[in-house]
């Protein structure tokens, strides 16, 4: 698969989990339970307040920013659209205001977006592997294979993942990655 084929499928994948989610939340909810006293109930995250129409609109944020990372590396632009969503406690844009803050050369505001991201997830493979090369590019090298054995305990040795963080701690430390 090329690229550009991996990443609309990721984007696809992840436009779907938006979609589906209420419904899962809603099939398995017990039909007659009431809520819980209000001092039990749990701050909801934002993306869970309005589901439906708010969905909708971030999805489409969420894929013009996407966009305007890997189709235009515009990485300036793409966090000031990131943030706009107003889902910074979602793992997939924090990761991705991680990431372009890493693109663009500021790496302690890019390791904070990603350790963001994972508190957020702590099973969100993508930041592991963005994360990770963060890790290469920095010379940590010990904490890059951490990242590694991660994604292969969530994913296996096959993914996408795996494969471009292998591949950059594979080469010699001081030379420049591709991704």
């Amino acid at each position: 698969m090329n690229r550009f084929a991996i990443r609309l499928l990721t984007l696809a994948t992840f436009a779907m989990a938006l979609v589906t989610a209420p419904v899962i939340t809603k099939v398995y909810a017990a039909p007659d339970e009431s809520p819980p006293p209000s001092s039990e109930k749990k701050k909801k995250k934002t993306s869970e307040v309005k589901p439906g129409i708010e969905d909708t609109a971030f999805a489409k944020g969420y894929r013009a920013a996407y966009a305007t990372i890997y189709d235009r590396g515009d990485y300036a632009a793409a966090i000031q659209q990131l943030k706009a969503l107003g889902h910074d406690d979602s793992a997939a844009v924090a990761n991705l205001i991680g990431y372009s803050y890493r693109k663009l050369g500021d790496y302690k505001v890019s390791q904070i977006w990603y350790e963001r991201a994972l508190k957020a997830d702590p099973n969100h493979v993508k930041t592991w592997q963005y994360y990770g090369l963060w890790q290469v590019e920095q010379g940590n090298r010990d904490s890059a294979q951490y990242h590694l054995n991660r994604i292969a305990a969530l994913t296996g040795t096959n993914s996408e993942e795996y494969r471009s963080l292998a591949a950059a701690l594979e080469k010699p430390p001081g030379t420049g990655l591709v991704y």
